[in-house]
């Protein structure tokens, strides 16, 4: 980025800002992305927390980045960015008024205003924001997930939202589509024949999606009771990473162009109504166990109400009806408190349609293409070789490893830091449009609303397994399992 640039975060002092906004913004200033006369605001609501921001800011980034990021010589000319703002986002009143005085002689600067706050008082911070007209042509405006409570909720805040900025102006992130292995999903996909030839129904016997976390509530008791796995990963997370799979090839790698193929595919996916939810979904709860050793309490235990039915663990079988995915299965999956942080996709090819090796060769194995988003990014294709050792035709599965870590010589950048850039820049790509959240929520809620009125309660799982064991049944065939049990 060339020119200087304003960027305010409201809920500056907040766990988001401090874990992830803040650090990636450091990151990109000393990567040279941001100019030095470009200014970051940091708005908070309280006293305290404005009279100690920048020893806060100070201490976060000592303990977030990674060894040798921060240095005392680097956070000085950092610090220098930063201003701290006292300011209740939807409290009206004198603070606004010194607030707007910052950007007195600013008009032409590119401002973004990131909220790091409850969605449910977005509409009242832009509200705010057009009436001390600081929404100019070059402003953006940067909102996190969850967008809504579902369909109807979300609906209202986009709404609230759209009447003080355009849609183009509206980025709505989701970090997992900023990870360097889901930008590569779209270069492996459509930047070579190889795989292009290989990406429909002929080819894939199934796809699997998982994302699966060791923590528990994490000081979100109240929030996550409310919301569930369902909402709070599937209905963003999951569903955006089976767009970026499942997408027929735009005719240009524009953020119109993939909004379009994304909606497509929301739309084509079948949806689960009835006895098909029953079949095709699992929910479940976990219960106290052990995570690394260590003895963690049971969700209802956290949360302190036993009588709780929220899902904690989710997992579907989902169709896209179309001529590429017709009769392909997905799978989707996300937990908390499960065996191991992980975040992957798994594209299962089928079997080879002839075996022309005996019994004593070994047993082929289908060949896969394993994208792994987190805790390491990775792409890597599972093959059939010899086993050269022995002598004989002995076959064994091999993996052939993209590691972006220890390839790529230069920094690599966060998820959180590339979007926040894309932002600045105006590059809505790698952002989710209005559409689709209103598509993902018009599949969703069907699903959500099954489990709330139904009697039957979520499956158990022990804390530090793999999920309820009922999660198994989802697949079709015998030689479907999940990715751990193959």
């Amino acid at each position: 980025m060339k020119n200087a640039f304003d960027l305010i975060i409201f809920g500056g002092t907040g766990d988001l800002s401090m874990r992830k906004i803040v650090p990636s913004i450091y990151r990109s200033f000393q990567q040279g992305d941001i100019p030095n006369d470009s200014r970051i605001l940091m708005c908070c609501r309280k006293q305290t927390d404005f009279d100690n921001m920048l020893k806060t800011i100070e201490t976060k980034l000592k303990l977030y980045l990674k060894d040798g990021e921060f240095t005392q010589d680097k956070w000085h000319s950092f610090s220098m960015l930063l201003t701290p703002v006292q300011l209740d986002v939807i409290k009206f009143d004198e603070k606004w008024d010194i607030f707007g005085q910052l950007f007195d002689g600013f008009t032409d600067r590119i401002r973004v205003f990131y909220l790091a706050i409850l969605p449910s008082i977005y509409g009242e911070c832009c509200e705010n924001l057009h009436k001390k007209d600081l929404i100019t042509r070059v402003t953006r405006v940067v909102v996190e997930k969850p967008i809504g409570y579902d369909l109807v909720s979300a609906e209202a805040i986009n709404e609230k939202i759209a009447k003080h900025f355009v849609e183009d102006q509206i980025f709505r992130i989701d970090h997992y589509l900023g990870k360097e292995t889901v930008q590569n999903l779209l270069t492996l996909r459509f930047g070579n024949f190889l795989f292009e030839n290989l990406w429909d129904s002929k080819s894939i016997d199934h796809i699997q999606i998982s994302i699966t976390e060791q923590v528990g509530l994490e000081g979100r008791a109240g929030f996550y009771d409310e919301i569930g796995a369902m909402r709070d990963m599937v209905q963003n997370h999951l569903l955006q990473l089976l767009c970026l799979i499942a997408i027929d090839s735009p005719n240009q790698l524009s953020s119109d162009a993939l909004r379009i193929e994304k909606v497509k595919v929301l739309q084509a996916l079948k949806p689960l109504i009835n006895g098909d939810i029953e079949k095709n979904t699992v929910r479940g709860q976990y219960v106290s166990g052990l995570i690394d050793g260590q003895k963690v309490p049971g969700y209802l235990d956290e949360l302190g109400n036993y009588e709780s039915s929220t899902e904690t663990y989710a997992a579907l079988k989902v169709y896209i009806e179309n001529w590429r995915w017709t009769g392909v299965p997905f799978y989707l999956r996300t937990g908390k408190r499960l065996k191991k942080r992980s975040a992957e996709i798994i594209i299962q090819f089928k079997d080879v349609t002839h075996n022309v090796y005996d019994f004593n060769a070994n047993k082929l194995k289908p060949n896969q293409l394993i994208l792994k988003l987190q805790p390491d990014e990775k792409i890597q294709m599972r093959l059939m070789a010899n086993d050269v050792a022995g002598g004989t035709t002995r076959l064994q599965p091999i993996l052939l490893n993209l590691d972006f870590g220890k390839e790529q010589d230069a920094p690599q950048a966060t998820s959180y830091q590339r979007l926040i850039m894309d932002a600045v820049r105006g590059n809505s790509t790698l952002f989710i449009h209005r559409e689709e959240v209103t598509a993902a929520w018009q599949w969703v809620d069907p699903i959500v609303e099954s489990w709330k009125n139904s009697d039957i309660s979520p499956e158990l799982y022990t804390a530090g397994s793999w999920g309820p064991k009922k999660a198994d049944e989802l697949f079709e065939k015998p030689h479907q399992k999940w990715h751990e049990n193959q």
